[in-house]
């Protein structure tokens, strides 16, 4: 039997889960439960989610990102370097926040 290869797509949600969560220290298992999976299949379906065999639904998706405290968008972000900066302007409070796009809109 051929495996499937799971495109380029799936794969950056479930490498963004993948590090967010070893960021935050919390098991594939852990996480799946904080987002009300049942504990008995919370594991497997993460893991289903990091190795890009799922794409999780943008609600679970959503869920798994304020579980993790991340940006949803940070989870479809293709590029790393745009993924760390959008990590980075989430921890930004809101007058910093309008500062820096004051900034930048100049």
């Amino acid at each position: 039997m051929e495996k499937r290869k799971s495109s380029q797509k799936t794969q950056i949600p479930g490498f963004r889960i993948y590090e967010a969560r070893l960021a935050k220290g919390i098991s594939q298992e852990n996480l799946g439960v904080l987002i009300g999976l049942d504990e008995g299949t919370a594991s497997a379906r993460i893991s289903r989610y990091e190795s890009g065999i799922h794409e999780p639904p943008i609600d679970t998706a959503r869920n798994i990102a304020e579980s993790l405290g991340v940006p949803l968008a940070y989870l479809y972000c293709e590029e790393a370097q745009l993924a760390s900066l959008l990590l980075k302007l989430s921890k930004l409070g809101k007058r910093d926040l309008s500062e820096l796009a004051a900034k930048l809109a100049e």
